[in-house]
């Protein structure tokens, strides 16, 4: 298991001290495979980093397995090359000038020294596990992409460490490859059983491949669930905004709970029936937040629906399986992805309505 408690972790500039993990914790049971996700500089490297002891955070306390590896309370800082953890860099960090297999050796031949016997079986166990068994021979430099990348995971867990530690690693393939290398990861991730934490800025990376997911922002974790979850009900405008772009809506909440556990809540385009928080009264400020997907589209007023809005489709996006819709509702603009046999053209007039039960609410004094 890992253990992440209380983190802090500044950088001096010329400009003051950038603070880029803000008192982050959170826990990962062993085997599982734990996403960290935001933005460009929300500290979410400067955190995989601290627990990896290639940075020295000012505070906190990381403990594998129940070993702490660091404790600022009490002095303990154990070296990189000490902590039970397998990494792969977002630039794979590959030795040009070695083979194939001797690059995926080198951690057993440096770090841990084992008897050659056992270096030949856990290399060849290792290379077997992603499919470069028959290129062990080849110069690192003579492989594609996804090899390179397989490789540098091969390297990783050749030692079958407590930790492995993902920082990017799929940002430089091609769309295509990605996809193929995510389901590549996950199944050597779950046949070692290895504990992962993976840090990506991509939400479809983080949400398909983790048990569970921490969004971050401004060197803070701002929700920490199961990916199920933190798409379908954000806790923060943020968090909806940045995990399935979704469309917020300022309202305020005029009754409670008018049709059984139903609350009524008014935009500036027409009212909506929503569950609220526990929080949430009558007066209270909130963000409607709704994704793409979970609208209906219509030329007329959609039958039996007293939610809608009309409005005039602004741009039209074809994008295979999918249509992406910006509409126009005067001031706002929502953005609406259907079946590509629904299809309107620029500037014509539709009707758009949220589905039932597909939408959140924000308390806005929570953003």
């Amino acid at each position: 298991m890992l253990s992440v408690k209380n983190l802090y972790k500044h950088f001096p500039t010329r400009d003051g001290e950038v603070k880029a993990v803000e008192n982050v914790s959170f826990e990962v049971a062993r085997g599982k495979f734990f996403s960290l996700v935001g933005p460009s500089g929300c500290g979410k490297t400067t955190t995989l980093r601290c627990i990896a002891g290639l940075e020295q955070p000012e505070s906190g306390a990381v403990e594998l397995d129940g070993e702490e590896v660091f404790s600022a309370d009490r002095n303990v800082f154990v070296p990189p090359h000490q902590r039970d953890i397998g990494m792969v860099f977002q630039s794979y960090a590959i030795w040009p000038h070695m083979s194939v297999f001797d690059n995926v050796a080198f951690p057993l031949k440096v770090g841990w020294k084992v008897p050659k016997k056992q270096m030949l079986e856990q290399v060849e166990k290792a290379l077997t596990l992603v499919r470069l068994e028959w290129l062990k021979d080849r110069p690192a430099t003579n492989l594609s992409g996804g090899q390179q990348q397989r490789l540098a995971l091969a390297r990783a867990v050749v030692r079958e460490p407590k930790l492995l530690l993902l920082d990017e690693p799929l940002s430089n393939l091609d769309a295509k490859l990605r996809d193929e290398m995510r389901a590549e990861l996950k199944k050597v991730q779950q046949f070692l059983g290895v504990t992962t934490l993976y840090v990506t800025h991509d939400q479809t990376e983080a949400l398909s491949m983790a048990d569970i997911v921490g969004v971050m922002n401004d060197g803070e974790i701002i929700q920490l669930d199961e990916p199920k979850k933190v798409y379908e009900h954000p806790v923060k405008e943020f968090v909806a905004d940045f995990i399935g772009a979704a469309n917020l809506i300022p309202g305020t909440v005029s009754s409670v709970k008018v049709q059984g556990t139903l609350s009524r809540v008014e935009t500036p385009y027409g009212g909506l029936l929503c569950s609220l928080p526990d929080r949430a009264k009558k007066g209270t400020e909130v963000l409607i937040s709704i994704k793409p997907e979970d609208f209906d589209l219509s030329a007329s007023p959609l039958e039996g629906s007293s939610d809608g809005w009309a409005g005039k489709v602004e741009q039209v996006f074809f994008l295979g399986g999918f249509v992406d819709y910006r509409i126009s509702l005067g001031e706002l603009t929502l953005r609406a992805r259907v079946h590509p046999s629904l299809l309107f053209q620029q500037g014509e007039r539709v009707y758009i309505a949220p589905k039932p039960d597909r939408y959140s609410i924000i308390l806005v004094d929570n953003t």
